[in-house]
C-alpha cells in the first residue's frame, strides 16, 4: 500500500494512495492518528486499511512528508562507490581527500526538524551557505524496532520505504568536518511523496535512484550498488542503539551530486530538484528565494 499525509480544508490526515495517485481519506479507519502512530499500531490497523472501501477521495490535497516528525532520522554517507570517488576528488573530504571505501557504514543524524514536504520549497539559508547541494536517496522506514538486530532478520523490521533528498550545505560540511549541522538546516530533508509498504516494494535492490536538476539528469544508480546494503545498515545502527517504529534511515546517494562536477554545480534560487525511486514516486522541490 501507499500511504500519505495530506492537508485539506484546514486539517491534516492520513490517506491511502491509489494506482491513479488519487488520495482517499482514511480518517474513518485511523481517526486522527498520524502515520507514525499508524505504524505503531500496524498489526491492528494494517488489515483494516487494506480492507477499507467507500473511502472519500480528497480533491486537491496538499501532500506533506509522510512522517512529518520522525523519532529519529539517520543518514549514511559514502555508500555508493562512484560517489566515494567524486566526494574524495572534490576536496570536501579535506584534509584527507580520501577515495577509499569506508570499512564500516558512515552514519550521521539529520534533525527531524529538517523534514519538509515533497513539493515544498527548499530554504537556501543564504546567511549560512553559498554551496547548496542535493542528494537523492532511498529511505527505509522501520516497523518493528529493536536493538542488536542481526542482518539476516533485518528486513523483517522494515515497514516500508520513501524518498529523501539529503540537502547539504557543502561549505558548512567542509568547515565543520562533521555532517549533522550541514545537513540538518530547516527544509533540508524533503520527503515523500508517500510511504510504500515493504510488501508492495518487494526486493529493494531492484529499485533505481535518480535525480534531475531543472530537467537535466544528474544521478542514476540501482539500490543494488549500495556498498553497505539495507540489512547491514540496520544491523550496524541497531548494534547499540534501539531502533523504534517509524525511525527512518536514508541509505546514501549515488554519484552525480553538485560537488561531483568541475567546477561544482551548486543549487541557486529557482532551481528545481527532482528525486525519484522506482515505484515510490518522486519529489519536486524548488530552491526558494532568499528571505
Amino acid at each position: 500500500m501507499k500511504l500519505a499525509t495530506f492537508t485539506h480544508a484546514g486539517r491534516t490526515a492520513v490517506g491511502r494512495v491509489g494506482d491513479d495517485a488519487r488520495v482517499s481519506d482514511l480518517s474513518q479507519v485511523v481517526g486522527d492518528r498520524t502515520l507514525l502512530q499508524v505504524i505503531d499500531d500496524w498489526e491492528d490497523l494494517g488489515p483494516a486499511i487494506a480492507a477499507a472501501d467507500a473511502l472519500t477521495v480528497v480533491t486537491g490535497p496538499r501532500l506533506c512528508a509522510p512522517i512529518q516528525e520522525p523519532r529519529s532520522l539517520y543518514a549514511v554517507g559514502k555508500n555508493y562507490r562512484d560517489h566515494v570517488q567524486e566526494f574524495g576528488r572534490s576536496g570536501y573530504d579535506h584534509p584527507n581527500r580520501s577515495t577509499d571505501i569506508p570499512p564500516v557504514p558512515v552514519v550521521f543524524s539529520k534533525m527531524p526538524t529538517s523534514v519538509t514536504g515533497p513539493y515544498d520549497d527548499i530554504d537556501p539559508h543564504p546567511d549560512l551557505t553559498s554551496e547548496l547541494d542535493y542528494e537523492a536517496e532511498l529511505a527505509v522506514i522501520i516497523g518493528h524496532g529493536g536493538r542488536g538486530i542481526h542482518r539476516k532478520q533485518a528486513l523483517k523490521h522494515v515497514w516500508g520505504y520513501t524518498i529523501i533528498n539529503d540537502v547539504t550545505a557543502r561549505d558548512l560540511q567542509r568547515q565543520g568536518q562533521q555532517w549533522t549541522i550541514s545537513k540538518s538546516l530547516d527544509t533540508f530533508a524533503p520527503m515523500g511523496p508517500w510511504a510504500v509498504t515493504a510488501d508492495e516494494v518487494g526486493d529493494p535492490t531492484q529499485l533505481m535512484v535518480t535525480s534531475h536538476v531543472n530537467g537535466e539528469p544528474r544521478q542514476k544508480a540501482p539500490v543494488a550498488d549500495l556498498i553497505f546494503d539495507i540489512p547491514q545498515l540496520i544491523s550496524a545502527i541497531s548494534a547499540g542503539i534501539t531502533l523504534q517504529a517509524g525511525d527512518i534511515i536514508a541509505t546514501g546517494t549515488p554519484a552525480g551530486v553538485g560537488i561531483g562536477f568541475t567546477p561544482p554545480r551548486f543549487l541557486a534560487a529557482g532551481d528545481v530538484v527532482e528525486c525519484a525511486v522506482t515505484g515510490l514516486g518522486s519529489l519536486r522541490n524548488t530552491v526558494g528565494n532568499p528571505t
